[in-house]
This record gives structure tokens, sequence and C-alpha cells, in this order.
């Protein structure tokens, strides 16, 4: 790891911070009706959803340009006497530049006359395909805003779905939470189901989905920014939430945040229980309780007009009892036992990052960003587990920095910076009674990127990458990794076609295996072998098409991966083991309709994926067989053509909206439509026969009211239909997965002053 200090010294020595994913900057033009330029005009840049607010003045050519934006959605203001005030809504995505021009009409003498333009919508500075989610959205959505619910995802993006309790996403499961603009870093596939961050802490969710510019790091499948809480939105406002509902669940957090001119804070504390946690081996949940415990914090410092200081951390812990089916009869546990199971899964989270968001001028930005994460997980089963009872004691720690600085000059907006950390990895895997404690590993990854987005043109943008990733751990790898892509508006459509070329790297988890698990597995036909770190390459079209503040978004991508990560397990106590596979192909298109961010009827979306998504050959690492076969009945059987992966689905939609409806009540609904995940097991006992299992609708539903400023209750009920259905039959977690069964429950807030 010295390069990567070395490299970090220099960047310190330079002045060079980084340039993060959650900013943008807003920069346009004034003049009145004969282009003649205004100066001193006023402009007001405020949130959306917030008290957050910028401000500026236009300069002698009419010109005004603000800097280091937070993603989200905005009113702009202009104002100048004589001219009749000017106001448009805006949407700052991460990484983007909006340009605007402002025609001014003078000012009746009599009043004062407020334009209101239609939204341009469309995003023609990026090749990225973006889904925006904001706190309104998270709020409203049924069951979104609980601690351990992911549907502020999987409502709203295409091809993202849950199944043995993973969020998958394109085709993969390997997917990047960049918190506050700090990407956390965690390479132990598999092995946590408890959340990032909670829900509730959120203010916006930027989900970008494939063909990423290079300073943007290797998860091919899908990157979520968040922008959390800060304290910008309240004025000394606190707020409590409490949940009670089916399953005896609670979900519960008490929220204080303040804000003065320069200085902002908010934290949160949470908790939350229930009798049904992880998806059932059985339509009914059996032994599937779960509880959690975290809190939250984020500071935020404006020095002055060049420096703003950033901290956020976060510590959480969770405990999940692994479901079960208790009937040995069942057609379930003829396939795989999980009546006598008794197992716990334990996991505890935390992370810190620390940033430095310095502006040299309107067109340089710089960031620093050092960053700390401990990642553990504890899976402890029952002695009486058969054929075998497993643990695993996982624990990671991350310590890194990431850097970088961001420019305009000319026609050119250019990123350069790096990004790295050491990971120590103490992991304890054996059979219970016969524990063996693997050696202690340490690796460390060391990247470098650079990136340049030229606008020859208001409606053209070429973006060009490389991104160069070395990694150190069991083995060393070194992988460089061009990206390049265009966007092209079409004018007066305004509609934007794009295009994108790249190639990612995914360092591998440091999982290995000894002793008695090890034993016990090569009795059973398997052995270990390093795991090598995932390589894809990745092609993309798409189009966006902005209708009176509407947009439509639909793309097309394919994602060709080498050493595809992904997980097998030992015994049916589902430890879960990292894997990779020779090679995976994804393929797919996509389509999104979201209306406008600020629309007063509410928020209506649908989101819309046709994929497929196969693997090819053996497994190259990991918990491999001793050799290939070509029996399907072997346990050593390879594909030598291209098979299904265990969570391929074919189509999958989503459709709802949240209404504003008379005297401050609101309602939501979310409809899921899901045509099957591959079936791994088309023999009796088994009931299906298929490629496919079945498909499956569900419908959740939500009915709320605010009683003044202070007051709202909300009424959710999740699947109401009660519809249920095997999502997937792997040996992951208790073995079989039936989706969630219907839940009810109330949610009470209140907010007061302190």
């Amino acid at each position: 790891m010295r390069s990567l200090f070395v490299c970090c010294s220099l960047f310190v020595a330079l002045g060079a911070t980084a340039q993060i994913g959650i900013f943008g900057s807003v920069h346009g033009i004034v003049h009145d009706s004969q282009h003649r330029p205004i100066a001193n005009a006023h402009i007001q840049l405020r949130a959306g959803h917030s008290a957050l607010a910028f401000k500026t003045l236009s300069n002698a050519d009419g010109a005004f340009s603000i800097p280091s934006v937070p993603l989200g959605d905005y009113i702009l203001t202009v104002a100048d006497p004589g001219f009749a005030d000017f106001t448009q809504t805006v949407t700052v995505s991460g990484n983007s530049m909006v340009m605007l021009h402002f025609q001014m009409a003078v000012a009746p003498v009599t009043q004062i006359v407020s334009v209101h333009p239609e939204q341009d919508t469309a995003n023609a500075e990026t090749t990225t395909p973006q889904t925006e989610i904001d706190r309104i959205d998270i709020a409203r959505t049924p069951g979104a805003d609980r601690t351990n619910s992911l549907a502020m995802v999987t409502d709203f993006v295409p091809g993202a779905y849950m199944t043995h309790d993973m969020l998958h996403m394109r085709g993969g499961h390997e997917l990047s939470w960049l918190i506050d603009g700090v990407l956390i870093p965690g390479t132990n596939i598999a092995s946590n189901v408890g959340p990032q961050i909670d829900p509730k802490d959120i203010d916006t969710l930027e989900v970008d989905r494939g063909s990423y510019s290079a300073d943007l790091g290797d998860r091919t499948y899908g990157m979520f920014k968040v922008v959390p809480r800060t304290g910008f939105e309240r004025n000394r406002d606190a707020e409590l939430v409490l949940t009670a509902g089916s399953f005896y669940q609670t979900n519960d957090q008490f929220s204080l945040g303040d804000h003065s001119e320069k200085f902002a804070w908010y934290t949160s504390l949470n908790g939350n229980r229930s009798n049904y946690g992880l998806q059932p081996a059985i339509p009914q949940p059996a032994n599937d309780h779960e509880n959690g415990l975290g809190g939250f914090v984020s500071l935020l410092y404006n020095h002055d007009p060049s420096n703003q200081y950033r901290l956020i951390t976060q510590a959480r812990s969770d405990d999940y009892q692994i479901p079960k089916d208790p009937n040995p009869n069942d057609w379930e546990n003829q396939l795989y036992n999980s009546s006598g199971l008794s197992d716990v899964e334990r996991e505890n989270d935390s992370y810190a990052a620390l940033t430095w968001l310095h502006t040299f001028s309107p067109r340089a930005l710089a960031q620093i960003s050092p960053f700390f994460h401990f990642n553990q997980t504890n899976y402890h089963a029952n002695p009486s587990d058969q054929p075998v009872a497993t643990i695993a004691d996982e624990s990671g720690i991350y310590t890194g920095l990431q850097a970088s600085i961001t420019t305009v000059i000319a026609k050119n907006t250019l990123t350069a910076g790096i990004y790295g950390y050491a990971q120590h990895e103490s992991d304890l895997f054996g059979l219970l009674g016969s524990t063996s404690v693997n050696p202690v590993i340490t690796a460390g990854v060391q990247e470098v990127f650079v990136e340049d987005n030229f606008k020859p043109a208001t409606w053209l943008t070429l973006s060009a990458g490389e991104r160069e990733t070395h990694f150190a751990g069991a083995i060393s790898e070194t992988a460089f990794y061009p990206r390049i892509g265009i966007a092209v508006q079409i004018p007066k459509l305004n509609w934007v076609f794009r295009a994108f070329y790249g190639h990612f790297y995914q360092p591998p988890p440091l999982t290995t295996l000894s002793g008695s698990l090890l034993s016990y597995a090569q009795a059973n036909g398997d052995s270990y072998l390093p795991l090598y770190g995932e390589r894809n390459e990745e092609h993309q079209f798409g189009v966006q098409i902005p209708f009176r503040g509407w947009l439509l978004d639909a793309d097309t991508f394919q994602t060709e991966a080498h050493n595809f990560l992904d997980h097998n397990n030992i015994g049916e106590s589902s430890i879960f083991i990292p894997v990779t596979v020779q090679g995976a192909l994804i393929q797919a298109w996509e389509l999104t309709l979201r209306s406008p961010h600020l629309w007063r009827y509410g928020q209506a979306h649908l989101s819309y994926s046709n994929q497929i998504a196969q693997q090819i050959g053996g497994i190259t690492g990991g918990l491999i067989c001793f050799g290939a076969s070509k029996n399907p009945g072997d346990p050593c059987y390879v594909a030598y053509s291209y098979t299904a992966l265990d969570h391929d689905q074919r189509n999958t939609l989503n459709f709802g909206m949240n209404a504003n409806l008379p005297h401050q009540i609101f309602g939501s609904f979310n409809v899921y439509y899901g045509s099957g995940f591959s079936n791994g097991y088309q023999a009796a006992p088994s009931p299906y026969s298929g490629a496919y299992l079945p498909p499956h609708t569900t419908a959740d539903l939500a009915l709320g009211k605010n009683f003044g400023e202070r007051y709202t209750i909300t009424l959710n009920a999740l699947n109401a239909g009660n519809t249920r259905v095997l999502l997937d039959n792997s040996l992951t977690f208790g073995g079989f997965h039936y989706n969630d069964p219907r839940q009810i429950y109330a949610e009470f807030r209140y907010r007061f002053k302190f």
C-alpha cells in the first residue's frame, strides 16, 4: 500500500481533492428579449424539499455559476428590477453540469408576473441511465421507509428485485453504496443482509445503472448515490416515527436536526423488530424473528464560500433467525431438510467519512475524503443441525482515502483522482465443536482514474475515461479499463440518444477455508481455490424522451462477465461461500416513465425490464469440485453451454403512484409483477417442472393524512392480496424462499420543536 499513500500525499500537496458523485453544478445566462445580457440579476436556487438554498448574481455578461450543488430537485428563481420574475424547476444529477438560458420579460407596471416554463427533464450531460428517488417518495411509497426495506430501489428501478434475501440488479448482486459521495468498500459478497443506511435518513437517492464514468468505481450492476439528511431541511425540528402491525412488528426512529447560516447537523436513532424477517422456506414463516438497532450522524460546516467540511457516521447491529420448514414431510424438505435448523445470524456494521470540499473557482472543485468501514457477520448453528452444523464469524476492517479534482477548461470538464483502501480480514469457519481459525488476511486496493467530458456543442457530449486498479491480497491483479460514451440531444424535440462502451474490474473477497470445514468439503467432493476479481465488458444504448415534464427513458445493454462473482453453500445451515464462475452473459432492455418531480398531483412511476442472465462453464475460484463432469446428475457437473443463473427473471414490472389528495390526505400504491425466477429443481418431488418458477403479482397500498404540521398517520398494506409463491429454490439462508406474506401496519409521525 506504500504507493497508495505516496499518491495520497502528492494529492494533498497539490491541493487536489475529490469531486464526488453527489454534486453537480448549475450555470446560466440571463438576457432580455433583444439578447442583451442582464448584469446583477439575483439568482436563487432553492431545494424542492428542504431549506437548502444558494444565491448569486449574474456578471457583466449576464452569466452566473453555482458549483457544488447536491443532487436533487430545485426551484431556480431569477429576479431583476423592471423584469418579471422567472422561475424554473431544475433537476441536478451527480457529476452533471446544468446549462440554462433565461430570457427575461419586461414586467407590467401594475403587477408582477411569474413565468413557469416546462421543465426540460432530459439529461444530455451523461451517458448513465439514472433514477432519482427523494425523501417524499420514500415516505409515501408503501413500506419503503422501514429500516430493512429496499422498496425505494425495487419499486422504482428496472431489473431490481429481492431474492434469497439479497438485492439483485441488472443480473448481478455486487452493488456499491456512495454515502454522501464516499464509496463505502465491502468485498464479502452474500455475508450481509442488513441495511447500509436507514431509508428515513435519506434526503435523495440517485440510482445509476451501468455506463459509469471513470470516477465511479467498479461495480457494474448498480451504484446508489445517497444524499443523507443534513439538518438544512430543519430548524430545531425533531421527529418521532412509531409503527405497529402484523407479525408484532415495529419500526421506530427518533431524529433531531437544526442549522445556522454556516453549520447544519442531523442525528437519528432507530430500532426495529418483527416475527417476520428473512424470506421464509414455506408460505407461512417459521423461526423468522429479526431485530435491529442503529444510529446516524451528519455534520456539515461551511467555513467560507470556498471550503466545506462534512462528517457522516453510522453504526448498527442486526439479529436474524434463519427461517426453516418445521415439517420434515414437506416436499421442500425432501430436497433440503431445514426442519432441524435453529440458527441465527448476527451482523454489525459501522462507517465514518470526513470530507473536505474546496471550490477554487466556479469552474474548479476539489475534495478529499478519508473513510473507515467495519463489517462483521456471525452465523451460529445449532449442534443438532444435520447433516452438518457449520459456523462462520467474519470481520473486515477497511481504511482508505478518496480524492480527486474537477475543473472546466473551455468546453472540457476534466476529472482526475485516486481511490484506495487497506483491508484487514479475520474469519473463522468450521464445524461446530471442531472449528478452525483462518489466518488473518490483509489486502489492499489502489485505483487511479481520469475522465474528460467534452461538449463541442450544446447538443453533444463526448466522454472518455480510464481507470486502473491494483489489487494485492492472496493473489495480485492489475486491471486497466477504458470507458467511452456519447450523448446527443436532438434540437427542438429535446430527445437525448446515448451510447456507451466500457470495462470494469471488481476486487475479489478474501474468504478462504482451512481445517475441519475444508476437510468436510473435500470429503464431499469439493475443494477451495483463491478467488480472482470479476472482469466485465459492457455496452449500452439508450434514449430519453421528455414531454411536458414527463420523462420516458429506454435502454438496452449487454454485460459479459469473466470470473462472475456468485456464492455457494456448505450444508443445510447455509454458510455463504463466495465463488467465481467462468463466465456470465446478461442481456436486457429497460424502460422507465416518471412524472415531473415536483408535480402538484404527486408522483407517478413505471419501470420495466426484459432480461436474461446466464452463466457458462465451471467454478474457477472458491468452493469448487475436484473435477469437471458432463453428467448433469454429478455434483461436479459443468455446463459448457449457457444456462440460467439462479436469480434470472425474464420480465419485471413495477407501476405506482403517490397521490396528493384533498384535505391533506395522500395515498399511494405499487403493483409488482415478476415472471418467475429460474427453476433449479425440475424433477420430482418438486411440483414445478418448467424452466422457470410461477409468475407472481403483488399490490402494496398506503393511505395517510397530515393533521396540521405536526401529526401524520399512515396505514400500509404490503402484498394486500397475500399472494404466495416460491421465489427460488437455491440453498441460501435455510433452503427455499417464498415471497413476503401480507403485512398490515400503521405509522405515526410526530414533529415538534426543541
